[in-house]
């Protein structure tokens, strides 16, 4: 709505006639300097600082930014903030800031141009720092390759200007076309051939130069890739292999690896190997791996039988070329009976509470070789809870070294390795997969310390505001985790009622609507046990917080609303514009934002007669008070909090418009009309002429006054201006019998049949002696402080200004 009004301003003042033809225009660097001086803007429209100052000279933009700030006291036009002609004005050639000088008595303004001029401070940018090209190796020289340009955000000659490559190379140069002034299409071209085997790929940086000084720069990594083509045959690493494989080897057994290799890539690189020529049994008796070139034996061999196969391997690339080498594969007699083990009795799974010595598995190792071939050793593998321990003859036991805990390792792989003392050795391997059963030795574990939940105030039945969660590093039911709540406090009995735990998945409910008002925060623990024999159990926190809903209307604290009729506020036909009324006084029983109050005059018999401050709920006039207002105004005023969606109360007033208190006007006035007793207008007139007769005898009654002075004033009273005292004491007062001004209190209830009238205290200090021998007269008042009335306001301002006062407790001037 502001930049509107701001619009609707700027629209109108284009319409006054008072403008210059052509606009005063300007020009200035970006980023610059906030207060940075652009030029003396006064002097360029014919005006001095004086007049700047005198006719409110400010500065008006369309959009509402203010780029600029003008100083009045020198006329001079200033940078209000750093420029940024890029972030303004993006890629454009030109970057213009229009506003208005404006000026009133009489209204006048300039249009004013600043053309913000680029600067270089941006370096080019490519789209991507690093560019791959594939290039056959057989592309000709001359072949062009596109290459995205790099961007600048300045300019001007402070774009791109120039591409260069680093460091320079025989294969590649740069080519520039310029389309546009700020777009190059950039070029690389092959100038001699690529050779893969060579130089496989090349790797070379693109610069882009602006024209800037000092100039910037920017680069992109450009990766050349040659793709191959086959020129190559495979070449074996040997012509000639040689292996050797035990007679005893199993099928599937390795012999031997032949290796080729290709200098080409990708298809033409791919090799696979084949037997050629080879003799039917020596070929059923391996095989070859097409692809890595193993030969493994197919069945099994007999030293008696073939001492030496001879085979040969071709090997073919993806191209169709090919190569041949020769393998020979000598059979070597060894001991070809492994040892054996026999298991007797095993035990698992164990208990993790198994003390160390106890027995897990027995078992006896056997070779079926006989002499040195025949002779065992048995050792256990690299394992630290269980160890090897002799019982009889060729008999082992396996038995716990140490104390085990199931959640550190719950399953224990020991391998035991039985040897020969064969040449070569053979061996075997026997794996024992011992398992460990689980014992209740862990408590519960919350994945948090404490744990704080939220909900809104007024909430369902019933409503998950949360959970908690415990793991338990046991197994089986020892892990079983179950949720309750227990008393936060020993004394306690019975947790909280309102809150309520599932014992399955800790799931958090709130079992009752809860009030913020009166709740705001709710303590309980939470236990967690296991379901182990016996159970284990953890406590956490639970700390619910209650979230403030906008459920309290604000309540009207004054005036206050339940009396009738309404008191009703004076307002003198001296008061001032800006002058304090009355004051709405509200309170809002929720919090934060949603106890935030706004005042608003919902309606009035005048509503141009009355402003209410949206912030602090003050009445004060607008508008001085003429003879044509209504004597009694209704004033009806909206409170209003912040909530979502926001609650609302309203305060009702009556005010009366006086032009005085003698006899004769506040008949005039129609005090009568507020009152359906007329009993009251005829109270008012006896209260005032028993004033006058006060006034006449106030010597008289000095002393009295003195003896009252410190009694404090009761509610509701009224005290009257300096103008009004000058009227009612002008006889005393240019005599100078009266050495003070006095304060009276009127109650004049709304509905009552009876009022008072009060001669209170002297509300001044005693007048010291004039030098010339006179009395000081009311008039003579030019050196008193204000007087304070007992709601804290001014009372009376002695140096003649009136100020406001109260009437039942209530303002008034």
């Amino acid at each position: 709505m502001a930049s509107a009004r701001q619009v609707l301003c700027l629209c109108a003042l284009l319409c006054v006639p008072r403008v210059r033809c052509e606009p005063i225009r300007y020009s200035v660097a970006e980023e610059g300097e906030s207060g940075s001086v652009v030029a003396n803007v006064a002097e360029d429209a014919g005006l001095t600082p004086a007049q700047l100052s005198a006719r409110r000279a400010r500065i008006a933009s369309a959009d509402g930014r203010q780029h600029f700030r003008l100083e009045r006291a020198t006329g001079r036009l200033v940078l209000a903030e750093r420029l940024d002609r890029e972030e303004m004005c993006g890629r454009s050639l030109t970057c213009t800031l229009a506003f208005e000088l404006l000026l009133e008595n009489p209204l006048q303004f300039f249009r004013v141009e600043v053309a913000v001029e680029d600067v270089n401070d941006h370096s080019p940018v490519f789209p991507e720092e690093r560019v791959t090209f594939q290039i056959p190796e057989t592309s000709d020289p001359g072949s062009r390759f596109p290459v995205e340009a790099a961007q600048d955000l300045d300019v001007g000659s402070n774009s791109v200007q120039a591409y260069t490559i680093a460091p320079e190379n025989e294969y590649f140069s740069i080519s520039i076309r310029k389309r546009s002034e700020v777009d190059m299409h950039v070029e690389l071209i092959l100038e001699k051939p690529l050779d893969r085997e060579e130089q496989p790929e090349l790797l070379f940086s693109l610069i882009a130069t602006d024209g800037g000084s000092p100039p910037r720069s920017g680069t992109t990594q450009i990766h050349i890739v040659v793709l191959d083509a086959n020129d190559n045959a495979p070449t074996f690493s040997q012509d000639v292999y040689v292996g050797q494989v035990l007679e005893s080897a199993p099928a599937g057994s390795v012999v031997l690896r032949v290796v080729a290799t290709d200098p080409d890539v990708g298809l033409n690189g791919d090799i696979s190997y084949r037997f050629s020529n080879v003799l039917e049994d020596s070929q059923s008796t391996f095989t070859i791996d097409s692809m890595s070139g193993e030969i493994r034996v197919a069945k099994p061999l007999d030293f008696e039988t073939t001492q030496k196969h001879e085979l040969s391997v071709r090997a073919i690339d993806g191209g169709g070329l090919s190569a041949l080498c020769k393998v020979l594969v000598e059979v070597v007699d060894v001991n070809d009976n492994a040892p054996e083990v026999v298991v007797s009795s095993f035990s698992s799974p164990l208990p993790e509470n198994t003390e160390p010595g106890t027995v897990v598995a027995l078992f006896a190792v056997r070779d079926r070789d006989s002499g040195v071939n025949g002779e065992i050793s048995c050792a256990l593998e690299d394992q630290l809870s269980f160890s090897l321990r002799p019982a009889y003859k060729n008999y082992f036991e396996l038995v716990t070294l140490s104390t085990l805990d199931r959640e550190e390792t719950a399953q224990y792989l020991v391998v035991i390795t039985v040897a020969d003392t064969g040449s070569p050795p053979l061996t075997t391997s026997q794996t024992f997969t011992v398992d460990i059963s689980d014992v209740n030795d862990n408590a519960p574990v919350f994945n948090q310390t404490s744990y704080t939940m939220f909900v809104r105030e007024n909430n369902i039945p019933g409503v998950l505001v949360g959970a908690v969660s415990a793991a338990d590093s046991d197994a089986g039911p020892n892990a079983k985790v179950t949720y309750s709540l227990r008393p936060v406090h020993p004394t306690e009995r019975d947790p909280c009622s309102c809150i309520s735990v599932n014992s399955e998945n800790g799931h958090v409910f709130v079992l009752r609507p809860l009030d913020y008002e009166q709740v705001r925060q709710l303590e309980v623990l939470v236990s967690a046990t296991d379901a182990g024999s016996p159970p284990l159990s953890t406590n956490v926190t639970v700390r619910l917080l209650v979230v403030d809903e906008n459920d309290n209307a604000p309540l009207v604290l004054h005036p206050a609303q339940d009396s009738s009729p309404p008191s009703s506020e004076l307002v003198p036909a001296s008061a001032e514009v800006g002058d304090l009324v009355t004051k709405v006084v509200a309170v809002d029983a929720d919090s934060g934002q949603n106890s935030w109050l706004s005042f608003h005059l919902l309606r009035a018999t005048d509503p141009g007669l009355f402003a209410v401050g949206s912030q602090n709920g003050e009445v004060r006039l607008r508008r001085p008070v003429t003879e044509r207002d209504a004597v009694k105004q209704n004033l009806e005023v909206l409170v209003r909090d912040n909530g979502r969606p926001p609650l609302s109360a309203t305060a009702a007033l009556n005010v009366l418009l006086l032009n005085g208190l003698s006899q004769e006007h506040l008949p005039q006035q129609e005090l009568a009309v507020q009152d359906e007793d007329s009993s009251l207008t005829i109270y008012l007139i006896v209260s005032l002429l028993f004033v006058s007769l006060l006034f006449l005898t106030s010597v008289a009654a000095f002393v009295a006054c003195k003896v009252c002075k410190r009694k404090e004033l009761k509610g509701g009273h009224m005290l009257y201006g300096t103008g009004n005292l000058q009227s009612s004491l002008a006889d005393g007062a240019a005599a100078g019998t009266l050495p003070h001004a006095y304060c009276y209190e009127i109650n004049l209830t709304t509905g009552s049949g009876n009022s008072e009238f009060k001669f209170l205290k002297p509300i001044l200090p005693s007048v010291p002696p004039q030098h010339s021998g006179t009395g000081r007269g009311v008039g003579d008042t030019e050196d008193f402080p204000p007087i304070q009335n007992s709601m804290g306001d001014a009372a009376l301002d002695i140096s003649g200004t009136p100020s406001v006062g109260h009437f039942n407790g209530l303002p008034f001037n």
